[in-house]
């Protein structure tokens, strides 16, 4: 049976990560500090799969907690970050901390662990200024917020150590992930889930500027697919890149906010009636996002299942039923 560690394992990403991985006969380590992490993301897994899953409580900004986790380890899934932009022009050093040299941390743990390979989430905020779309994995800008810079800096430390140490690194560049156990209440709510969390209490939901900047929203399923194909595919050329992981198709703010009207109306017919406000710009936003997903699709088989309508519909209903 292989071992697999993910970091970050009681987040959002993290925690479906496992959940696939142990419902498809891996052993699973989980590493986490929760600091943003959720011991409820895991403890339904503890429960099943009590022979497979280890839970290592530990910080990656510790290289001895690192070198635990690697232990008898043959993949590692690298999620753990100190995510949002806001978070990030708020308190940089604490992101530089985490994201720079917590990921450097693992980085020496992987090799001097002699993992197979190390597949680590990157992030659409490196492209920056970049103002080409749709989004190719060669062409990036300036980075617009200490977060952007942090992700960047994961990619050249993670090139740097496939040079010089002959290890295997691919780095998922993620375009606004969503999905069940995204979490609606913290204070660096992603724009999905918060504004879910709005509408069921019929409260007016604030979008940043006219509503007309634009994601490539990807469903967390998209995700998983994605991440098993990095850390199984035998493809020599596959290794030691970098990948646009989304499904290739834009949305603007506007138009999200009416398909989550239209979605939670079928169980909530006033939501359709709630106001929608607008609020200024967000320091730190690119404009629009859309990416390139030939290159996944080329070197890993990449197949995204979920368009973002689809996947709107199925992390609506999670929402309904679990907050």
């Amino acid at each position: 049976m292989q071992s697999v560690l993910v970091t970050g394992a009681a987040g959002f990403i993290g925690s479906n990560l496992c959940e696939h991985l142990l419902a498809h006969n891996y052993r699973v380590v989980c590493l986490d500090n929760f600091a943003t992490g959720k011991i409820e993301n895991l403890l339904p897994l503890l429960d099943k799969y009590p022979a497979t899953l280890k839970l290592i409580v530990g910080d990656i900004r510790n290289i001895e907690d690192c070198r635990k986790a690697v232990e008898d380890v043959d993949y590692v899934l690298h999620e753990a970050a100190l995510g949002s932009v806001p978070r990030s022009i708020k308190d940089p050093a604490t992101t530089n901390a985490v994201n720079i040299s917590g990921f450097l941390n693992m980085l020496i743990a992987a090799r001097d662990g002699k993992v197979k390979r190390f597949i680590y989430a990157a992030s659409s905020s490196t492209y920056g200024d970049s103002k080409s779309l749709p989004k190719v994995e060669e062409i990036i800008g300036k980075p617009l917020s200490p977060y952007a810079i942090t992700k960047y800096v994961n990619e050249l430390y993670a090139d740097v150590f496939a040079r010089t140490y002959g290890m295997e690194c691919i780095g998922l560049r993620y375009f606004n992930v969503f999905g069940r156990r995204q979490d609606p209440f913290g204070a660096y709510a992603a724009v999905i889930p918060l504004f879910v969390k709005k509408l069921m209490a019929h409260e007016s939901p604030v979008i940043n500027g006219d509503g007309e900047y634009s994601r490539d929203f990807t469903y967390i399923d998209n995700v998983i697919q994605m991440n098993m194909l990095a850390m199984t595919t035998s493809n020599p050329e596959a290794v030691n890149q970098v990948y646009n992981t989304a499904y290739g198709e834009r949305t603007t703010l506007n138009q999200l906010v009416e398909y989550l009207r239209e979605c939670l109306s079928k169980y909530d017919s006033e939501i359709a009636k709630v106001e929608i406000f607008h609020g200024p710009n967000r320091l730190g936003d690119i404009p629009h996002s859309l990416a390139c997903i030939d290159k996944a699709k080329t070197l890993l088989g990449y197949n995204p299942k979920f368009s973002m309508r689809d996947g709107l519909k199925e992390a609506v209903k999670w929402y309904w039923e679990n907050i």
